[in-house]
């Protein structure tokens, strides 16, 4: 019998932006898919009809487990800007991006995570990181990569 390796795997590159748009950080973060999210990801390959992923969070919490349905502390969620399915070599990738402007998410972020919901919700997968301070002016955008398969 011939097997496919099937796994998820996600990565994070964080932009923080100062009130002037210069960088002032960068992050690339791999991260946790959670069993919720795995569960989704069937459920979307099934007939369930779950609701897509929508939404992105970021928090100020301590590290949750793998086992997380949350954001230990939220601080602000935001409605994704897009998601996109990669081409050709990178077919299948799904691509999460979501913008926290000046005044949204005004904290110490150590965390974050996708969800399909405005509130509440499914958590596809999380990621907890060393702070990243962001200040009243700053704008924080994240590029979330989910990677379906062994390429």
């Amino acid at each position: 019998m011939n097997k496919s390796l099937a796994i998820l795997m996600a990565n994070c590159h964080l932009v923080l932006y100062d009130k002037d748009g210069n960088i002032k950080e960068t992050r690339d973060i791999h991260n946790t898919m959670v069993p919720l999210g795995d569960a989704h990801v069937a459920d979307c390959l099934s007939d369930r009809g779950d609701d897509v992923m929508s939404h992105m969070a970021i928090g100020s919490g301590a590290d949750a487990t793998s086992a997380a349905t949350a954001l230990t502390t939220e601080e602000a969620r935001v409605a994704l800007d897009s998601t996109t399915q990669g081409t050709a070599a990178a077919d299948n990738d799904v691509v999460y991006v979501a913008t926290y402007p000046a005044g949204t998410g005004t904290a110490t972020i150590t965390e974050a995570g996708i969800l399909n919901a405005a509130s509440n919700g499914t958590l596809l997968c999380y990621s907890h990181f060393t702070g990243i301070a962001k200040a009243a002016g700053d704008a924080l955008v994240i590029n979330w990569t989910l990677t379906c398969g062994a390429s």
